[in-house]
């Protein structure tokens, strides 16, 4: 249901049960068209509510419905009312919960850093691994690495790895990542070519 649609129907029903209470002065015996008929009564709230009687929108003041009658429609107004208002605050806070989800996304913050030529990585202070993976490897090698640990604080893999990328996320603002906060080992010089044997 859409939020204002609710409230507007909480006002109204409301307005309606205000009104409603006034049909208290109202004496037993008279209807309300009579007590409206009136001219001291006229501008009374009772006098200026409108209902739908079989699909049908009249002033109440047109009708000839009692004191009791009134009441009984009042209350389920009222009655109305409440739900509407209880959807109402329940609408609200599913949007304050989601807003707030919202603002929680956007305070998770993530990098990912690039380990060249070691077996573990880590990420700087206030970060958290997330993933952890091999992107390159040597034809020399075979194959990637074995995975052997993944924490909170790093990742280790069972041999020296060409190449991993560790993802390391946050929530709150981003704290200054440092260079040192992964081991990077210095590029080899180009591989050395076996001598040949004669």
């Amino acid at each position: 249901m859409n939020l204002k649609m609710l409230a507007a129907a909480a006002a109204a029903a409301a307005a309606f049960a205000m009104a409603a209470t006034a049909c208290q002065a109202i004496p037993e015996d008279m209807t309300v068209a009579q007590y409206c008929a009136q001219p001291d009564k006229a501008n009374m709230d009772v006098c200026k509510i409108n209902v739908e009687i079989d699909g049908e929108r009249r002033q109440l003041a047109d009708t000839d419905m009692r004191l009791s009658q009134a009441r009984t429609i009042a209350d389920n107004a009222l009655a109305r009312a409440t739900s509407a208002q209880a959807s109402a605050d329940a609408a609200m806070a599913a949007a304050t919960d989601a807003k707030n989800a919202v603002a929680t996304q956007a305070a998770f913050n993530c990098t990912t850093k690039t380990v060249q030529r070691a077996k573990s990585g880590s990420c700087g202070e206030g970060y958290k691994v997330q993933s952890c993976v091999q992107t390159r490897f040597t034809f020399n090698a075979g194959a990637p690495s074995i995975l052997r640990e993944i924490s909170d604080t790093g990742c280790r893999f069972n041999d020296q790895v060409l190449e991993m990328q560790i993802r390391c996320c946050t929530t709150g603002p981003s704290p200054v990542m440092s260079e040192t906060a992964a081991p990077v080992d210095a590029q080899p010089s180009a591989p050395q070519q076996p001598a040949k044997s004669s």
